[in-house]
């Protein structure tokens, strides 16, 4: 199950599904109706699962294109029932149970009813049952095998019931790297499916490239006398004469702003110091007596030709997460497939 909401994590929902949709076995998650309406609109014919709890108004439209619905309340179980009785269909139907995260889904003490509820409605079509981990990325698993454990419980009733879903899936990146225990017979990818580590709290002990370099085009080059302020603030001053780059993009675009602080660009293999704070559509860099041409691109993040700054290392530089810096990617940010 590959996970492409919030725009494939920045990289491009639809560039990334129609990659790999003809491999075998894929089913893709996202979030929101509309993200899963917009890769049926472009082609994608895989099965998709939707996250968000389910709403009645647009339970047609997940019928009418195949799609496959989270239930996590017992109103939506008679919401749907409800619906299935005026129609006489309904769409396919994952049972989501919350055992740690306290966000969507069952308590583990309504597993009994719900199941009772499945069993007296066995038209409904039921085909999955899964949960989510809250500490899966972390180096103490503790509290992940507290929730595996009352996982296994869960599907334990659900045996007892009679019950036999067809997808069993609990492991999210964090869990395919640290639980191996806990893939059942689905397992959903989603940071690591784009060659980049959940948390800097796991061992990437998987041969993966990152998926996504994030350039910026230098659009203006001038040379400055030591002692020039750069940019708002004047926060930070050239202590020699030097080249001054303008480069093509803000942090409306995703550039992260705090990582001007310590922050820098690569350019044919070297680092170079970010001057001064990011603006919203521009930010400059200290290029010293290398003067860059032109058109020239400098890389944020990323791999290419050369060039290397891993998101895991801003990330840890400027306090945040991985997921924050590349769902940031957006604005006016061109994706080029290479």
């Amino acid at each position: 199950m590959c996970v492409v909401k919030a725009n494939g994590y920045g990289h491009g929902a639809l560039s990334i599904a129609k990659a790999i949709a003809n491999k075998p076995g894929i089913i893709f998650c996202i979030f929101s109706i509309d993200e899963a309406l917009e890769l049926r609109r472009w082609g994608i014919k895989n099965d998709i699962l939707v996250f968000s709890r389910i709403q009645p108004d647009w339970l047609d439209q997940a019928l009418d294109n195949d799609l496959w619905i989270n239930v996590s309340h017992q109103d939506d179980l008679q919401a749907l029932k409800d619906y299935h009785d005026k129609t006489g269909s309904c769409p396919i139907m994952h049972i989501k149970f919350d055992t740690g995260m306290t966000r969507l889904g069952f308590d583990g003490w309504e597993a009994e009813s719900v199941f009772q509820f499945l069993c007296e409605n066995p038209h409904l079509p039921v085909e999955g049952i899964y949960s989510h981990f809250a500490t899966a990325d972390e180096g103490d698993l503790s509290y992940a095998e507290f929730q595996l454990n009352l996982f296994n419980k869960i599907i334990g009733k659900a045996n007892e019931a009679g019950i036999d879903f067809k997808y069993v899936h609990c492991s999210n990146s964090g869990a395919v790297l640290n639980l191996p225990h806990s893939y059942f017979n689905a397992v959903r990818v989603g940071m690591l499916m784009y060659g980049v580590a959940p948390s800097d709290e796991v061992a990437m002990d998987v041969d993966v490239e990152p998926v996504m370099s994030f350039c910026g085009p230098i659009v203006n080059v001038r040379r400055v006398k030591a002692g020039t302020q750069v940019s708002y603030g004047g926060v930070y001053t050239t202590q020699s004469d030097t080249n001054i780059a303008v480069v093509q993009m803000g942090f409306a675009d995703g550039f992260p702003r705090p990582w001007y602080e310590n922050g820098y660009v690569s350019y044919k293999g070297q680092n170079y110091k970010i001057a001064g704070r990011a603006c919203m559509d521009q930010f400059m860099v200290d290029f010293g007596d290398v003067e860059p041409g032109d058109g020239d691109e400098v890389l944020i993040f990323g791999k290419k030709d050369g060039n290397r700054i891993p998101v895991e290392t801003i990330a840890v530089e400027i306090g945040t997460t991985t997921y924050v810096l590349l769902t940031a990617v957006q604005g006016r940010t061109e994706r080029i497939i290479l």
